[in-house]
This record gives C-alpha cells, structure tokens and sequence, in this order.
C-alpha cells in the first residue's frame, strides 16, 4: 500500500512575529516626506499670503502719489505788522484825562491831535464813554486801552477826586514807562504841582498854543517805539 504525503497545515507556515511587524509600521509611519527647497525670496510655504486686494500698490512711474499734506500757516514776514500788536493792539492812542471845568480846552486838545497829520485816535471822555456804564469801569477802560495818558492838570483838576482817581490809576498801571504820561499843567504855579508827579517833567500850557504841539511830539515820539 503505497504511502501518502500529507500537506503542511496551513498555520504552520512561517510568519514573522507580531512585535517586528509593529515595530516595521511604527517607523514607516513616522517618517515625513522630504521638504522641497525653497528659493531665498519665497516666503515659508506655512504663512498665509494676503491676496490681491491686501496689497498695497506700489509707487511706480505709472501709479499717482498719495496728496501731501498741505503746509503749515506762515505767519506774516518780519517787516509787516499784524493787527494785534504795535500801535493797533489798543483802541486809542491819547487818553486825556480832565475835569468837567476844563472840558472846552480838553475838546481843543483832541481837535488839534485827531486832525493833526498823525490822525492820533483819542479818548474823551464825555464824547467816547458808554452811556449808562459806571464811571469807575470806564475810566480804568479808557486808561488800558489807550497807548498814552493826558493829564490837563487845572486847579479843577486837583479838586475833582475823579481825576485824582485816573492820575493815580495811570501811575500804578505804567510807573516805570516813560512817556506814556503826560501831564500838561495850565493855570497853576510850580509850587501847586501834584508831589505824585514830581519825578516827571511836564508840559507847560503857558505857551501861544496851549503846549498842545509839546504834547503831540510826546505821544508821536512813544509810538516810535512800535515801528
């Protein structure tokens, strides 16, 4: 009887072990596929590009400039004069300061200097003041806003208490600024000249004309100063 080959079982083929084919599928999962080289002028392939519609256009010879800004203000040059400084920072130029009694030589006075060649702008008091305002607010206004002061010392000058109150509101607002008061004394002798004013000259109204050509020189001389 003839003998009979028997065929390998199907499990007892050899297979390779469980621990190898792991290890095999761990490494080949773990490797990365080979980056490609970049250029030096291309950006990393992970940042984000903006699109065409971030991008600035750029200034070539074909593309308009963005509008500068428009210049800073110039002021004016150094030989003009604005309308807030120099003589015109103020309203008037001559404020004359007199008693009610001495109102007809007062309106002489402004007369000559307002139609003079200078056309000095002047303050009198009864002709310039806002009616219905108080007397002390008008006359410290009529002081400030006038370059210089006119004192017509009279002897009704020395006995009205408000022109005594104007005489010592222009000393204590300019004591040291020569020029800037004038005292012009008519009718009185020099021993009647008020001691407050005994460091200034003054004006004698004794003159042919009254000193009134004295005491325009004097304010034209002190508007010197602005040009």
């Amino acid at each position: 009887m003839a003998s009979s080959t028997s065929c390998p079982a199907p499990h007892s083929r050899p297979r390779k072990p469980l621990g190898k084919m792991a290890d095999w599928f761990r490494q080949a999962m773990s490797k990365k596929p080979s980056k490609r080289p970049e250029s030096p002028g291309s950006p990393p392939s992970d940042v984000p590009q903006p699109s065409s519609q971030d991008r600035r256009p750029s200034l070539g010879h074909g593309s308009a400039r963005p509008p500068s800004p428009p210049p800073a203000h110039v002021g004016t040059s150094s030989g003009g004069t604005s309308s807030g400084s120099g003589r015109w920072s103020k309203d008037y130029d001559v404020c004359v300061c007199h008693s009610e009694e001495d109102l007809v030589v007062a309106q002489e006075l402004v007369s000559y200097l307002e139609d003079s060649s200078a056309s000095l702008r002047c303050f009198l008091q009864l002709r310039d003041a806002t009616p219905g305002g108080a007397i002390v607010s008008e006359l410290c206004q009529a002081l400030s806003s006038s370059h210089c002061r006119v004192l017509l010392i009279t002897p009704g000058f020395l006995r009205d208490p408000w022109c005594r109150y104007q005489m010592l509101q222009a000393l204590s607002e300019a004591p040291g600024a020569e020029g800037r008061t004038i005292p012009l004394m008519s009718g009185l002798t020099r021993a009647a000249y008020p001691a407050e004013l005994r460091f200034m000259y003054f004006v004698d109204g004794r003159g042919p004309d009254g000193g009134f050509r004295q005491v325009k020189q004097a304010v034209l001389r002190y508007l010197q100063t602005f040009s």
